[in-house]
């Protein structure tokens, strides 16, 4: 099979949008760069930005499977529908052609960022499934002082209260003298995870923003 079909068939990506990731050098086969009209077979290490694809959940028909990417406005609920009468994000979604719409994860009200939503169950689980391993990476503003000796100890591993958890990668891009501004990448999904790392290291987080999912980045 051509990779670009297989991409195609294993991901929300069209072939003339996997054609542009290969292109693009994005796209390996077995950890060497991918080119267009690449044979591959299922047994094939195929990664997107170092993500390995998942060939188990090929559709044989790719129309069954829509998937949705929102940008969550702050203040946003994630949740069908809300006593509160707050905003919620499923009120923004365009209508589903089959079954009905299921949000990937989510994020706190105070949240904004990229959340994807899809109509195929299996596919939203393998997305959330601890054991997928899935980068998801964050645009994070901090009150207090980010300093190595923190980042070594968010990358090595916090205890929290469910248990130890990390980051994969701490990008500081500002640092002023009362906080600074960060790029964080982690494969955790638990609630407020972010959050909570920060916060065992006595640093605020200001503004929190997720910018990318796997493969899947806001525009």
């Amino acid at each position: 099979m051509r990779i670009q079909k297989l991409i195609a068939e294993c991901s929300h990506y069209s072939r003339r949008s996997a054609e542009k990731l290969i292109l693009e050098g994005r796209v390996t086969v077995d950890a060497l760069p991918a080119t267009i009209g690449q044979i591959v077979s299922l047994d094939s290490e195929v990664c997107i930005d170092l993500q390995r694809l998942d060939t188990r959940h090929r559709l044989r028909n790719k129309k069954e499977r829509e998937v949705f990417v929102l940008d969550k406005r702050i203040g946003e609920v994630c949740t069908r529908s809300d006593e509160k009468k707050r905003p919620t994000v499923f009120e923004r979604l365009p209508p589903v052609k089959s079954g009905r719409w299921i949000m990937v994860g989510r994020l706190d009200i105070n949240t904004s960022g990229l959340l994807i939503f899809t109509n195929d169950g299996e596919y939203a689980n393998y997305l959330m499934h601890p054991k997928s391993n899935i980068r998801r990476t964050y645009h994070v503003t901090l009150r207090g002082i980010l300093t190595e000796k923190k980042i070594k100890s968010l990358i090595e591993g916090v205890q929290l209260e469910d248990g130890v958890s990390s980051f994969e990668q701490i990008h500081v891009k500002t640092q002023k003298e009362k906080g600074c501004i960060a790029q964080v990448t982690t494969t955790s999904g638990r609630n407020r995870i972010v959050r909570r790392l920060f916060q065992s290291q006595n640093l605020t987080v200001v503004r929190l923003r997720r910018i990318s999912y796997g493969s899947i980045k806001l525009g």
